[in-house]
């Protein structure tokens, strides 16, 4: 129902005019699904107005993915033309670069909640007639966004590491792409709405997003690992977007079968070859699931 608040404005006359204390009334409006929706979509168009006027975050996300493509890609190269079987180095750790990328921008997203927090706009949303898990779910998409438009921007380098600007091969990554950016920016979220300082959660972010870039297989083949390292690379949510890319990639790409069994093994359970759509149900399973938990943390805060 919608709620009727009642407050007296005096008036500017003063009492001695006779007239009476004028009634204002304030209505909230009542809470519905279209409400909820018109929430979300102003959260998520906000993270959009914000990463558009922000130009130097668009470019400084860009130049540690470029630096690992590029500059690693190339300096190790000559190194490992005998494992590789004649194939790129550059296009072997694309897919992990179009990953960290996405990842980066996500997590960045994801900080904007304790900024708002730290500066007081956050307290406003809360304060407004929808319920806390819009905000949530709002800044889950837009984050989402956000990080897939930036993804995009490295997805366009292909054609300088030898990958083709196939269709089925382009629109498949970026829907991998966008998975991997809303489970990324949910996971962020759910860490930041609890955090109160912007140098506790870059700190945290540290901590997280560099281990999971290198135990998920970016830059090496998921077989033939280490026992403990096996275990933390089957457990990294970042392996199952990885494993997928690099398959597209070189299903579109003209090498060797021992090539193909050297650098894309793919992801194995006990044995179970896990299919791709499988490993794309693991990273939207887990990105619901990290906004659950986000919605109910931020639900059950002051």
């Amino acid at each position: 129902m919608s709620t009727t608040i009642q407050t007296p404005r005096t008036d500017p006359t003063g009492p001695r005019s006779g007239a009476r204390a004028e009634i204002v009334r304030v209505r909230v409006p009542e809470r519905s699904w279209r409400s909820e929706l018109r929430a979300i979509k102003i959260v998520w168009r906000r993270e959009l107005i914000r990463f558009k006027s922000d130009r130097l975050r668009i470019v400084t996300s860009l130049v540690q993915p470029l630096l690992f493509l590029f500059v690693l890609g190339s300096g190790l190269q000559r190194l490992s033309n005998a494992g590789t079987h004649g194939v790129d180095l550059k296009t072997f750790i694309y897919p992990g670069i179009l990953c960290i990328a996405v990842m980066f921008t996500a997590m960045f997203s994801a900080a904007s909640i304790v900024w708002d927090r730290e500066f007081g706009f956050l307290r406003e949303m809360m304060v407004a007639p929808i319920r806390r898990g819009s905000i949530v779910v709002g800044k889950c998409l837009g984050g989402a966004t956000v990080a897939s438009f930036q993804g995009v921007i490295v997805l366009c380098l292909a054609g300088f590491v030898h990958v083709p600007y196939d269709p089925l091969l382009i629109g498949g990554v970026f829907a991998l792409q966008l998975l991997l950016a809303f489970s990324i920016t949910a996971f962020g979220v759910m860490i930041a709405v609890r955090i109160k300082q912007m140098q506790s959660f870059m700190g945290v972010m540290q901590m997280v997003v560099m281990p999971m870039f290198f135990i998920s297989g970016a830059l090496f083949p998921a077989s033939g690992l280490p026992g403990w390292l096996t275990v933390l690379n089957r457990l990294d949510p970042l392996t199952y977007a990885v494993d997928p890319m690099r398959r597209l990639v070189f299903n579109h790409l003209r090498i060797s079968p021992a090539a193909r069994r050297a650098l894309d093994p793919g992801v194995t359970w006990w044995g179970w070859h896990v299919p791709a759509l499988a490993e794309a149900g693991v990273i939207v399973a887990l990105g619901v699931g990290m906004m659950l938990v986000a919605v109910w943390r931020f639900s059950t805060s002051e």
